[in-house]
């Protein structure tokens, strides 16, 4: 273990320890100042375990901290990613999760509206970009997260939908046991909090493109020297207006590697005719980066 933690990049690990302190202070001011004074329940772990300390003050007459039951919840969760994910990512996992609740039990909880439509709003976007920050630079928030993203590399479905699913759960428990109303405003919250994800996690959705080119050993060159994409060729084609002979070449991309391919196509073939398709469903194999 002390050889594969040497042989990590400096300024990745200093990288991802940022993000993990950002994400735990965002995760922190969404349950204390808003999902905790406004009785919403968050998605995920972090909503399992407000049920949790809400019930063990009714069960053994005493408040487990959010901090603490969201810990322990996750524990389990570790040895999953361990094994399905990786290594590394399961350890910053851990370190995300430790300053998470270390935030959460040391920024106090303040009241800062009553109005449970606003904290379920404001909570479950700032939740959202503290997931969806994460997740783009390769950490997990734990919880549900690590769940998701191993049936997302099975499935092809994306992080944030799979997510709500997981988290039909919570609302029906804060309905059940607390209050109906209660269930609407954690449905809201967390439909927030899936959205943004969605919005700033970009790798995950994937885009056809189409490009008319003239060059096309050049733009296939380019593309396979910067981009692990696999590509299909069909020679011959001709434009109708000139009826000049042309290549189509067809790829598939994420949205996080468009600004790349755009650099690519305008060094390699300014001219070129390019088509791009959003949202496309994938049958077959796609390369998706290690999260390790």
């Amino acid at each position: 273990m002390k050889k594969k933690i040497e042989g990590w990049p400096h300024h990745d690990y200093a990288t991802r320890l940022s993000v993990a302190v950002v994400y735990a202070f965002l995760a922190a001011i969404a349950v204390n100042f808003f999902y905790q004074p406004g009785h919403i329940y968050s998605s995920g772990a972090t909503g399992f375990a407000q049920i949790l300390t809400t019930l063990s003050h009714r069960v053994i007459g005493f408040t487990v901290p959010v901090s603490v039951t969201l810990f322990l919840i996750n524990v389990p969760l570790f040895f999953l990613a361990w094994f399905k994910i990786g290594h590394k990512f399961t350890i910053f996992t851990f370190i995300t999760v430790f300053l998470t609740s270390f935030f959460i039990h040391i920024i106090p909880e303040t009241t800062l509206t009553s109005d449970p439509i606003i904290c379920a709003i404001f909570g479950g976007a700032i939740m959202g970009v503290g997931i969806g920050f994460a997740l783009k630079n390769g950490l997990s928030s734990g919880g549900l997260d690590i769940l998701s993203i191993t049936i997302r590399k099975r499935t092809g479905k994306s992080v944030g939908s799979i997510s709500i699913i997981f988290n039909v759960l919570i609302m029906l428990m804060a309905g059940i046991l607390f209050s109906w109303q209660y269930m609407f405003y954690s449905a809201l919250a967390i439909f927030m909090s899936g959205k943004l994800t969605d919005a700033l996690y970009t790798k995950q959705r994937k885009m056809q493109v189409m490009i008319v080119t003239k060059c096309p050993e050049r733009v296939i060159n380019g593309i396979q020297d910067q981009m692990r994409r696999g590509i299909t060729i069909i020679n011959e084609a001709e434009g109708a207006y000139k009826h000049d002979k042309q290549t189509v070449l067809f790829t598939v991309v994420t949205r996080f590697e468009l600004p790349l391919l755009e650099s690519i196509m305008r060094e390699n073939d300014p001219d070129a005719f390019v088509s791009i398709s959003e949202n496309v469903r994938i049958m077959g194999r796609f390369y998706e980066e290690s999260m390790d």
